[in-house]
């Protein structure tokens, strides 16, 4: 009753002013009705342009409330928030990204020294590796391994030349660790840490002239093992909350006496490369009770490179991750001495330890898992397809029958935009970017699509498949896939916390404009800045407002298609375009709704991300078909890709709206400006995945190039060089076959197996050489399907499992 009353007396406030305005103007009640409006209009609009008065009567009073509602952020949040850059995800955000910028960075390539590296050395290290014995007799890199990797200066592909390395380009460096991947797990992740997120990364950006004159050279060479730890038993996907502890004093250090330095316990797990690290990065919380280095008692997280064999630092032990052979364990200290020059940075690095590891994250993340999950993706692409067209059941190749049709086109498609989107990052990291947000997207997507295509892989292997043994080249990928699921955060947290949560802060135009000036202590710069973004902001709303609803009628009103690209394609970008900017209106109403509320609603916070993502994924598979000359072949490809990730972005869309927080009315206008006129995506046909499935059956240029990279063995002892032979074989028997099959429809030959390619022979209805042929075929295939046995004592004697 309260809010009806409210109603009628403001109602009656209104029409008493038209009266009065009436009686005192002698113009009509409508005359008088329409003035008042209009001079209302004028007031608001006189105190919008004014920003005077716009400042003091609109901005602040928002502001106000923004700071109520703002949630908050601890150090270690902005320190995340700041760290990396943005690049094409804020064209995304935008709601109009503009396509020919996309279009006009620079092809990502290999220069001649890269290329002769990955011919080279890569191919070598490939043609040694063995993993089931890796991962089954030796539980380790052999030897010999472990050398020829140290001495090819493997540890060192993105140290500067200048300190011993190959200053590689961050794609060159993905081809290595993609190639390695497609071999062997265990040697990919034993290459790609020391490059990654790891001492070297942090010394070249953050290291003082003589950690890197000393350190660098040393592990360009391989003289140095290099781990990191940052993760522990207290702290795995809240890093931020490390509990291990430095405590700033003097103390003893080579024999010297009264050395500023500080004494450090720590204990950390799942470190790769720790148990056989020579030179261990730690990350830790420093503490400075005695005011040695200042007024400041609490200092933040730091990091520091010790020595593994300094005393008290004890390492060793091995962690088992799923019957992966890399080098991992824990590693602890207690009360370890250790100089202030140890601290990477020295004295300027204090504190600021989070910062540097949030920056390198942001370039280590966007190569090395992207690199192994998209290299196990084209080996599920080349033995799948390969396996169907080879593998008979019920007279058919097995690839034939749709079922197993429809996970092939799965493989490929995902392949194609996995390798793409691998591609174009790494590209960004080539010019400069950090890209911290659209690392989070990569890892997590191409990780979970690879994991999707070695388990379709699997299934369509079937008993080949699941039989461990020298002969399984899909396996160990398949039992390891969950190790990179699992590490440089969590997928579950990358997909609910770090895509959104961090992208909408980062990717929006002006959000952190907001927040700054709502953070700023200066009132009265807080009060500009703040107003200039609110008033961006408000425009920036109502332009996505409009642009969604009318590219939602149809794709006629939607402009900015880059100029000659083909007809098959153009449509995409108006579509992704419409997509876009709906994105980036849903977006705006989820963060004035929900507010702080938001960094809550993980569910809200990942289907954001998710739509967020699928726009990424498909801008850098338009780029890859134009870097690579809009190869029509490819076209099959690129259609299955985008419109899957076309419908996906509907029904992600459609989830959110479905459970988006408030009225009935809300969730109306909301549907009606993003779905106008109701959803229309729908995912590949069937006959689209027909085509996009036959490509990978058999071989050929479309095959080659999505599965270009990785390392494809020709030695006669390889099970992938056997696949391959049958695959030829089985492509060149197809004429064969059927003049066999045409014989016993009309008669002339009989329908026994057994006496088939003989009898053929004898009538003539084949020649020696095609007879030849069938047989070298019925050999491949026997060899290809047959799977490992083992003796009865096999496990017993050496008392290990598969």
């Amino acid at each position: 009753m309260e809010n009806f009353s409210a109603v009628r007396l403001d109602t009656s406030i209104f029409c008493g002013s038209v009266i009065r305005l009436s009686i005192l103007t002698g113009k009509t009640m409508l005359e008088s009705f329409l003035l008042l409006i209009f001079s209302l209009i004028g007031i608001i609009a006189i105190i919008l342009v004014i920003p005077f008065l716009r400042r003091n009567l609109v901005s602040n009073f928002i502001l106000k409330i923004f700071r109520k509602i703002l949630p908050q952020i601890s150090q270690t949040e902005r320190e995340a928030l700041d760290a990396g850059t943005v690049w094409w995800e804020g064209e995304l955000f935008s709601g109009r990204p503009d396509w020919h910028k996309l279009l006009a960075y620079p092809k990502p390539t290999l220069s001649p020294e890269e290329k002769a590296f990955l011919d080279g050395p890569v191919e070598q290290l490939c043609a040694m590796l063995d993993e089931w014995h890796i991962t089954h007799d030796c539980y380790d890199l052999p030897p010999h391994v472990w050398q020829f990797i140290k001495d090819n200066g493997f540890f060192g592909l993105i140290i500067p030349k200048k300190y011993g390395g190959y200053g590689f380009s961050a794609l060159a460096h993905s081809e290595v660790v993609m190639k390695i991947g497609s071999r062997s797990n265990t040697a990919a992740v034993t290459v790609m840490v020391p490059n990654s997120l790891g001492p070297a990364e942090l010394l070249m950006n953050y290291g003082t002239e003589e950690q890197k004159n000393y350190y660098l050279p040393r592990l360009a060479k391989g003289l140095e093992v290099p781990c990191f730890a940052l993760t522990g038993p207290e702290a795995g996907s809240d890093a931020g909350s490390i509990p291990d502890l430095g405590i700033v004093c003097r103390g003893e250090h080579n024999g010297q006496q009264d050395v500023l330095g500080m004494r450090v316990t720590w204990e950390k797990r799942y470190i790769t490369l720790g148990p056989v690290a020579t030179i261990l990065g730690l990350a830790f919380r420093l503490r400075d009770p005695d005011k040695l280095l200042g007024d400041q008692e609490d200092l933040g997280i730091t990091l520091a490179l010790i020595p593994t064999q300094t005393p008290g630092v004890n390492i060793g032990r091995r962690h088992f991750p799923l019957n992966g052979a890399f080098q991992n364990g824990p590693n602890s200290g207690k009360d370890v001495f250790i100089p202030m020059e140890w601290v990477i940075g020295g004295h300027e690095g204090v504190g600021n330890g989070w910062r540097m590891l949030m920056n390198c994250l942001a370039a280590g993340r966007s190569i090395s898992l992207p690199a192994t999950s998209t290299g196990a993706a084209k080996l599920a692409a080349r033995t799948g397809g390969a396996y169907g067209r080879v593998r008979v059941q019920f007279k058919t190749p097995i690839g034939f029958f749709e079922g197993v049709e429809e996970v092939l086109a799965r493989i490929a498609g995902n392949t194609y935009m996995m390798d793409a989107a691998r591609v174009m990052t790494a590209g960004a990291v080539d010019l400069g970017e950090k890209p911290s947000v659209i690392s989070a997207i990569v890892k997590y997507h191409l990780t979970e699509r690879s994991r999707q295509a070695i388990n379709d892989a699997m299934d369509i292997h079937g008993g080949k498949g699941i039989c461990m043994g020298p002969s399984n080249y899909l396996a160990r990928t398949y039992q390891q896939l969950p190790v990179g699921i699992t590490v440089e955060g969590a997928n579950i947290l990358t997909r609910n916390m770090i895509i959104f949560g961090q992208g909408a802060i980062r990717g929006h135009p002006y959000v952190l404009q907001e927040i700054n000036a709502a953070n700023d202590p200066d009132k009265k710069h807080a009060s500009v800045a703040f107003d200039q973004a609110l008033m961006g902001h408000i425009r920036f709303s109502l332009r996505n407002i409009m642009r969604s609803f009318f590219f939602g009628l149809g794709s006629k009103y939607i402009k900015g298609v880059p100029e000659g690209v083909l007809n098959d394609t153009a449509d995409y970008y108006r579509q992704l375009t419409r997509f876009s900017a709906a994105f980036a209106l849903v977006t705006d109403i989820a963060m004035l709704k929900l507010g702080g509320a938001l960094k809550r609603k993980e569910r809200i916070s990942a289907r954001l991300g998710d739509i967020l993502s699928m726009l990424y994924l498909c801008s850098a598979t338009l780029k890859r078909f134009e870097d690579e000359g809009r190869p029509v072949a490819d076209l099959p490809l690129l259609h299955w890709s985008i419109q899957d990730a076309c419908y996906r972005i509907q029904q992600t869309f459609d989830e959110l709206l479905k459970n988006f927080p408030g009225s009935w009315l809300m969730h109306w206008v909301m549907r009606i400006l993003v779905f106008p006129l109701g959803m229309r995506f729908a995912p590949p046909s069937d006959a689209l995945s027909h085509t996009v499935a036959r490509l990978i059956l058999e071989p050929g240029e479309v095959r080659d190039r999505l599965t270009a990279g990785m390392y494809v063995p020709t030695a006669d002892k390889e099970p992938l060089a056997h696949l391959e032979q049958a695959l030829e074989c089985a492509v060149a028997c197809d004429a064969i076959e059927i003049k066999l099959r045409n014989a016993i429809k009309t008669g002339q030959l009989a329908s026994s197996k057994d006496r088939k390619v003989t009898e053929a022979l004898e009538r003539g209805i084949i020649n020696q050489e095609e007879a030849a042929l069938l047989e070298k075929m019925k050999v491949l295939r026997r060899r290809v399907i047959m799977v490992d046995d083992f003796p009865p004592d096999f496990g017993k004697v050496t008392g290990t499992t598969s």
